[in-house]
């Protein structure tokens, strides 16, 4: 089924429908799986590390690795909700769950790097003094952790919302590791403890904004909006340009979840042609699978005699 995600952007363009197939779902989980372990073992490190050296870097980076493990934790559990067929309960099937997984881990990557900053923020103004041997040992110890779960998550994180807002956590996470090994190495070697507060900041400041910056798509999904990879009014004019069709309004087109889009409207059938009515609706869905990869279409059909006066083309009752 190879128009089963409408195509995000140019570059996912090339990979339409390839990689998606290949992953076996189990071995996926059983990856996900060491991340977690690994994770969770290097955040009870982290914090005792930032306990005895007194680094706030240290217990930054470590609040950022357990969030790390739980957003792991919540991406496994979201994919194997969405592989529940649908239902009468959930007649679109359980596929959104990656998308609510994807809102909750971008939320509490917000909340952490507000408290970040609040963290920092005192820190600055009451400076304490920091070990820094302890701290760069812990962090190196962390960044390898950190790439080796990038690793095991990135190939999956090109297809799903869900496992990128995880992997993004583990991204930020690295960084934060080689920014609390900068801290600790100066001050090791100056003793500039105000290093470890601003290092602190940075780390926020990059969660931050990363977390707003996809934040954005996923409530777009779950607000029903339109795929922002396509423009409504191309597909109304896709619909529109089958023999046959006098207009095509009241459209709703939306998400149904990160991969597959699906279109409501009012099809108004040319007067005359009300005979061939069957043949002109399935035309005009070959035609959006075709060009728009839209699978899931359901479309009312109206002769130009009766149709409905002064539609709207989007929208409406």
């Amino acid at each position: 089924m190879p128009h089963d995600h409408p195509p995000r952007t140019a570059h996912d363009h090339a990979h339409h429908g390839h990689h998606h197939h290949h992953v076996d779902p189990d071995a996926g989980d059983a990856r996900i799986a060491g991340a977690i372990a690994v994770n969770m073992a290097l955040t009870v490190a982290q914090v005792l590390g930032g306990i005895f050296s007194g680094s706030l870097a240290m217990i930054a980076d470590a609040l950022h690795n357990f969030s790390d493990a739980i957003s792991l934790v919540i991406a496994v559990v979201a994919r194997r909700i969405a592989r529940r067929p649908a239902d009468a309960e959930m007649p679109f099937g359980y596929g959104r769950a990656e998308v609510v997984a994807a809102l909750i881990n971008y939320t509490t990557l917000i909340v952490i790097g507000l408290y970040l900053i609040y963290e920092a923020v005192l820190r600055f103004l009451s400076p304490e003094p920091v070990a820094g041997w302890m701290v760069v040992a812990i962090a190196g110890l962390a960044l390898a952790v950190d790439l080796v779960t990038a690793l095991l998550t990135y190939s999956m994180a090109k297809d799903s919302v869900n496992i990128r807002a995880a992997f993004l956590h583990n991204v930020a996470d690295a960084l934060g590791s080689v920014a609390v090994i900068l801290a600790g190495t100066v001050i090791l070697l100056w003793g500039w403890t105000w290093v470890d507060p601003a290092v602190t900041l940075l780390i926020a400041g990059y969660i931050l904004w990363m977390a707003f910056s996809e934040i954005g798509g996923v409530i777009r999904i779950l607000m029903l909006g339109s795929p922002p990879a396509l423009a409504p009014r191309e597909v109304v004019e896709a619909a529109t340009g089958i023999a046959g069709v006098a207009g095509l309004h009241k459209a709703h087109l939306w998400q149904i979840d990160e991969r597959r889009s699906a279109l409501q409207a009012h099809l108004v059938v040319a007067e005359g042609a009300w005979a061939q009515a069957d043949g002109i609706k399935a035309a005009v869905k070959s035609e959006l699978d075709r060009r728009f990869g839209i699978t899931h279409v359901v479309l009312e059909l109206e002769c130009a005699r009766h149709a409905c006066a002064a539609p709207e083309a989007f929208g409406g009752a």
